[in-house]
């Protein structure tokens, strides 16, 4: 008859040899474990003689117990890590988990994000303004993924203005000033819908707590979509094809009621310029119509939601996240510049292409 012991000692992460002492009817075997969070697993489920079965009933490999927990231990050790570097992290600035954000708190506790993101609010913190700002937890997601957003919302607002400007009296040239209201409306759509534009599909450190359980299927199927479709994930994540599609629709149908919306109130504002022309100057009357707000609305919105939404979830996902920030990270000026170069193009096509679009389906 055989006996099997298996003991286990927590150790540093210093790797030491195991070994085992056998004896024909005994067996002993010592491993030290990696790191203090490991789970214990029976590591000599059967001794060799006849009749040696398994240890506990959880068996080896061969038996299949093992190699399942061996899973899922695998993935809590991940988390474990996670956030024990995190908390250090915590500690070492003087910090407890009660001084920073519920979500944030809860994420570093469920080991959700890496320890340089905590690095990363923490620095911000540091400024009066972001402080402020990291309240917000659509800021806070997105300044903790990427420490240049609010830069570029403002190279997007900044540029609008002139791009758009610029593209519009490319496209209509000697027309442009008998237009001029039609163009006060795009550029006014333009203004109000950048900042979403920004906004919406930027990479995000996800911190949202988790749906209600009476929540329905296709809630619990975007919440679990990331808010970029090229975004990178966080270590530990990770999201399938389908969840990468359901943020490109779910992002198409938010900047399809934002581009309606603005151009409701860009086209409301030129119809009332319009109308405040024809009053002054009685000639102009016949010869200057008002812009349809519903047919010119919808247009847009669909725009946003086609055109907008697929070239700023590449722009942000994979040009600037996987393309310019890995090698520029550290030289943030030339990220900077690159950034602003490449949305100041992106937003000039963009207007070229609206034209282009409003045209075709006879809005302008």
């Amino acid at each position: 008859m055989s006996i099997a012991f298996s003991f286990f000692t927590p150790l540093s992460s210093k790797s030491v040899p195991s070994f085992s002492l056998s004896t024909p009817s005994l067996c002993f075997r010592l491993t030290p474990l990696r790191r203090p969070t490991d789970r214990f697993y029976p590591l000599c489920s059967s001794a060799g003689g006849p009749g040696g079965g398994s240890f506990g009933g959880h068996g080896g490999p061969g038996h299949g117990g093992h190699g399942g927990g061996g899973g899922g231990g695998g993935h809590d050790n991940d988390d474990n890590e996670r956030k024990n570097e995190a908390l250090l992290v915590v500690a070492e600035a003087g910090r407890s988990l009660e001084s920073v954000p519920a979500d944030l708190a809860a994420a570093i506790k469920d080991g959700k994000i890496p320890a340089s993101v905590v690095s990363r609010f923490l620095e911000l913190e540091k400024s009066p303004f972001f402080r402020w700002l990291l309240q917000f937890t659509g800021f806070r997601e997105r300044l903790l993924a990427d420490d240049l957003f609010l830069a570029k919302v403002a190279m997007e607002c900044g540029v609008g203005v002139f791009t758009k400007t610029a593209a519009e009296y490319e496209k209509r040239r000697e027309n442009f000033f008998n237009e001029l209201e039609i163009v006060f409306a795009d550029v006014a759509m333009a203004i109000i819908a950048d900042f979403m534009l920004v906004y919406l599909p930027a990479p995000t450190v996800a911190l949202r707590p988790p749906l209600a359980l009476t929540a329905g299927p296709i809630a619990k199927f975007f919440h679990g979509c990331p808010d970029n479709a090229f975004q990178v994930a966080l270590s530990g994540a990770s999201y399938s094809l389908i969840q990468r599609v359901g943020a490109i629709v779910r992002n198409g149908a938010k900047l399809f009621a934002v581009g309606t919306a603005s151009s409701l109130v860009g086209t409301a504002m030129t119809n009332a310029f319009i109308n405040a022309k024809k009053a002054v100057n009685k000639t102009s009357e016949g010869e200057i119509e008002n812009v349809p707000i519903l047919s010119t609305s919808a247009a847009y919105g669909v725009y946003m939601a086609v055109s907008s939404n697929l070239r700023y979830q590449v722009l942000a996902g994979i040009i600037e996240q996987r393309l310019l920030e890995p090698l520029l990270h550290q030289h943030k000026l030339i990220l900077s510049a690159l950034c602003f170069a490449v949305r100041t193009g992106n937003t000039y096509l963009g207007s070229l292409l609206w034209v282009d679009y409003a045209r075709f389906v006879g809005v302008q």
